[in-house]
Parts: structure tokens; C-alpha cells; sequence
């Protein structure tokens, strides 16, 4: 419980001190300075903060249904859906706005539902069912679709190809607080599913079998988690693009900091996954102000030392 306190304040105090920092310093009574502050800076740590705990959670439960370490949000092709419909919206200049939101995060959303869809539709198919032929009939459609994206891109113009390079490295760039309005309901909704089920998360960690012996309804209990997950998901992917590495580091952290239960990791996560894109997301935007470097390569640059220090620590 005191780790549990400890990391719950040092997760207000980055969301507190991020809008602050920058290249310029934000002084509050200056008039300029004061928008800059309520109209970019919090709403863009408010969003990012939603969008790593969305991230997070799904790390989060896919590792426990797949029971695998290296499984990611990204494991059911939301990451490659999202970025087809995305380079596809880039390719035809769909530049129209909906809702608030431009015509890119629209498509992108719809291709990432697109891609979870045809994943359940192939994971049905044949005689091995379950888990491992949903994780498999991912990795099928995460390479497929990855390709037509590879194949779009080679065909783009300069701009165009290089607009699509900038989604795919993930951006967090907000104005007003539209988009973390959208994806509040998402990312609350998912907590709240995963806290109610957090029993049935360490049940089905263990086994199937062992599961059912418990009571727990696997089916339909499965596919609330994997429907919701991949629905949050889908929405952050298309508004943020796919930034990698947060849902498969910061369950690990978690579970080094509060153990495996998922009664104390799931809190743990949504503070730790949020303000750990919002630290990351910082840091890019400010280590060469005023150019922005994408929040996905630090993110990944981040990730990729923490493995191999838990690679050695291992040995």
C-alpha cells in the first residue's frame, strides 16, 4: 500500500509539473502564456495521459489472456488497422474534420475495429480455437496489413509520404480539450471493467481449466475484456497513432513494484502508464525545443534500455 501511495503522487506531481515545462517557461499571469497554458499544454497532458493508460491496461490484459509477456495492445492487428485506415485518409487527402475530429483519426478508427474484426473471424476458423489461434490470426493480420501500409507508402508523393512516416511515430498534439473528452469514457469504462474483474484476470493468468474450476464464465468474460480493450485501443491508436512500447513496459514495472495481483496492478498501472507517456511525451517536445521529437521514438527509445537492463538483471 505505500508503494501504491508513493507511486500515485509522483504520478500527480509529473501531470501536475508537465504543462509547465518547455522550451519557454510558462508564466500563468501573463495573458499570452495563460492561453498557451488552458488551450495546448494541459490539454495535450490530459490526452496523453488518457492514451498511456489505455495502452497500459491492454498491456495488461493481454498479458494475462495470453499469458505472454511480449503481448501488447497491439497483438490483435489494432496497431496495423489503425494505420492502414490512416495512411489510406493521408494518401486521398482527406483533410475534413467530423465531430471535432479530422477525417485521418476517423478512418484510422475504423480500420483498427476493421482488423480486430477480422482476427475473431480467423480465430474461429479451423479446429484449434482459443487463445493461441487468436494470438496467432494477429500476428497474421499485423504482418498483411502492415505490408499494404508499406505498399501505400512507397506510392505517396514526398509530403505525402512523409505525412504518414509522422502518424505512424505516434503524436499527441491537441488543441482544446475535445479529444480528451472523447477518450475519457474509453479509458474510464475499461478501468472500471478491469477493477470489477480483476478475480477473473488472476484466475484465467493461471489457466483455462483452472479458471472454470473457479466459477469464472471464461467465454463471455473473455470477450467483454478483449472487445473493450480493443475498442479503447482503437480509439487512442487513430487520435495518437501507434505508439509503441508503453503497454508492453509498463504492466512489467508495475508488477516489479506492486507484485501480480491484478487487485493492486491495475490501479498501479492506469497511474503509472499514464504519467509515463505524459514524462515521455515531455521530454520530446522539450530535449531540442522548439522542434518536437515524435513521442513514439522516445517511448521506444525508453523501452528498449529497460528491457535489456531486466534482460541482464535476469542473467
Amino acid at each position: 500500500m505505500k508503494t501504491m501511495i508513493l507511486l500515485i503522487l509522483f504520478s500527480l506531481l509529473i501531470l501536475c509539473a508537465a504543462p509547465f515545462v518547455g522550451g519557454v517557461m510558462i508564466d500563468p499571469t501573463n495573458i499570452t502564456d495563460s492561453d498557451i497554458l488552458y488551450s495546448l499544454r494541459i490539454p495535450r497532458v490530459l490526452t496523453t495521459f488518457l492514451v498511456g493508460v489505455i495502452l497500459a491496461l491492454g498491456g495488461v490484459v493481454f498479458q494475462a489472456l495470453f499469458r505472454n509477456p511480449l503481448a501488447t495492445p497491439f497483438t490483435l492487428g489494432v496497431s496495423s488497422g489503425a494505420a492502414l485506415g490512416a495512411t489510406v485518409a493521408l494518401r486521398l487527402g482527406l483533410t475534413i474534420s467530423f465531430l471535432g475530429l479530422t477525417m485521418v483519426s476517423w478512418v484510422a478508427f475504423v480500420g483498427a475495429l476493421f482488423a480486430v474484426g477480422l482476427v475473431f473471424l480467423l480465430s474461429k476458423v479451423g479446429k484449434q480455437r482459443g487463445p493461441s489461434s487468436m494470438l496467432l490470426s494477429g500476428v497474421a493480420v499485423n504482418f498483411s496489413l502492415a505490408s499494404l501500409v508499406m505498399l501505400i507508402h512507397y506510392s505517396s508523393s514526398m509530403s505525402g509520404s512523409f505525412n504518414i512516416l509522422r502518424w505512424m511515430m505516434g503524436r499527441t498534439e491537441v488543441v482544446g480539450y475535445s479529444t480528451a473528452t472523447l477518450l475519457l469514457p474509453f479509458a474510464g469504462l475499461l478501468a472500471v471493467i478491469l477493477i470489477v474483474l480483476s478475480r477473473e484476470l488472476d484466475l484465467m493468468t493461471v489457466g483455462d481449466d483452472f479458471a472454470i474450476t473457479r466459477g469464472v464464465a471464461l467465454k463471455p468474460v473473455r470477450n467483454l475484456m478483449l472487445v473493450s480493450v480493443s475498442l479503447a485501443t482503437g480509439i487512442a491508436v487513430s487520435l495518437s497513432g501507434p505508439i509503441g512500447f508503453v503497454g508492453l513496459m509498463a504492466p512489467h514495472i508495475c508488477r516489479l513494484l506492486v507484485g501480480s495481483g491484478h487487485r493492486m496492478l491495475i490501479p498501479a498501472t492506469i497511474f503509472f502508464g499514464g504519467s509515463f507517456l505524459v514524462a515521455c511525451d515531455t521530454i520530446a517536445r522539450t530535449v531540442v525545443a522548439p522542434t518536437e521529437i515524435p513521442v513514439g521514438v522516445v517511448t521506444s527509445l525508453v523501452g528498449s534500455v529497460f528491457f535489456l537492463w531486466l534482460l541482464i538483471k535476469r542473467d
